[in-house]
């Protein structure tokens, strides 16, 4: 079969921003920063992916400057003079390599546990004091937490853009800190920043318009946001294309310029009775540029393990249907992830044509840093 993937890699433009295709890598948490500082072996992964072709790199999830932002072992800070030096050096490895870069911004939120780095007195911090429906953890948020919050986020935007990266994704998504603001089954509180889909975009809202105040008007902002949850995978913030509209007009008023709708399949529609995925309804409602992402390349589910069909082939694990979609215009971009990780020459085998070559995703690959 010969598959028409002209979609992926053509350009992309955005004021500043210029891609030389549609292929981004997804941020992916890794392990492998001690004291939350990335070395060399990071720069090298990332070095990895920008000279085999990727447009943008979505770096893993690097925790802002809160005492409750991270919550696993090893993952990487963004503050601190040594952890802001190696981010540094990331940047400009991607640049020597022809790629643009964003790091992705990041609080844990009621994810985090007590005695987790740096410091392990500290609790997990969330809306209501609630891992998940039902599950408390750590302690309920005060308005004074927030504002604390809003301001480490805009100061990791200001050091970005000071560093040289291209732009910054705020992490909104899968259960973390702000998505648990979003989801009413973790947000119960009964002042501003809870009750209504207005009052908890309020903190979200008010993370983008800080981070635009620190970054200026023309420096690329992206926002990752899901219907899922790690807690909870049937978990939904709409229910409806005007639900959902309602809920991403705030957040393109508020400075967005890239929405990043997470997907765990890209094929899979959103709502009834239309083909669009959560990232081309986002595209359509918005009117702003979307970023779809979900099991590119892969031919197993990464959640279950498998389809619900046989293993099938490289083409049918979404290649062709991707490109389908992206001529369509329905997202301008496109992110891959564990297709990347098990290997980093992924996608310039993929525009060789050299599909028989591309192995398929083994768990094995989240324990290196290749």
């Amino acid at each position: 079969m010969t598959l028409n993937l002209d979609p992926l890699f053509q350009p992309f433009d955005l004021g500043r921003l210029h891609l030389r295709n549609r292929v981004a890598m997804a941020p992916m948490t890794r392990n492998f920063s001690p004291r939350g500082i990335p070395g060399e072996d990071v720069v090298a992964y990332y070095r990895r992916r920008a000279e085999a072709g990727i447009g943008l790199i979505i770096t893993e999830g690097t925790v802002v400057n809160h005492p409750a932002a991270n919550g696993y072992p090893d993952v990487p800070a963004f503050h601190g003079e040594q952890a802001l030096a190696g981010w540094k050096q990331v940047a400009d490895a991607v640049h020597q390599a022809g790629g643009a870069i964003f790091p992705q911004l990041w609080h844990v939120g009621a994810v985090r546990k007590e005695g987790m780095e740096p410091d392990p007195q500290v609790p997990g911090f969330s809306p209501s004091g609630l891992y998940s429906p039902g599950k408390p953890n750590g302690k309920a948020m005060t308005r004074e937490d927030i504002r604390d919050v809003v301001k480490a986020f805009g100061q990791a935007a200001a050091d970005a853009r000071a560093l040289g990266f291209d732009g910054v994704e705020i992490h909104g998504a899968h259960g973390y800190l702000l998505d648990q603001f979003l989801w009413e089954g973790t947000n119960q509180r009964e002042d501003e920043y809870g009750g209504s889909m207005e009052n908890r975009l309020r903190i979200v809202v008010e993370v983008i318009e800080e981070v635009r105040r620190c970054v200026g008007p023309d420096f690329p902002i992206m926002l990752r946001f899901s219907q899922w949850k790690m807690q909870d995978y049937e978990a939904r913030l709409a229910h409806t294309p005007d639900e959902l509209e309602a809920f991403l007009k705030p957040l393109s008023e508020a400075g967005v310029d890239i929405f990043h709708a997470s997907t765990r399949r890209f094929w899979e529609p959103e709502f009834e009775g239309s083909n669009l995925n959560l990232a081309g309804w986002t595209q359509k409602l918005t009117g702003k540029p979307a970023m779809s992402v979900g099991s590119v390349g892969l031919t197993e589910d990464f959640i279950s393990g498998t389809f619900a069909s046989e293993k099938e082939s490289v083409e049918r694990s979404g290649l062709d249907e991707l490109a389908e979609r992206m001529a369509n215009h329905e997202f301008e971009l496109i992110a891959v992830g564990r297709a990347l990780l098990q290997d980093p020459y992924w996608l310039q085998k993929v525009k060789d044509g050299r599909l028989d070559e591309i192995k398929d995703f083994s768990k094995s690959a989240l324990g290196k840093l290749y």
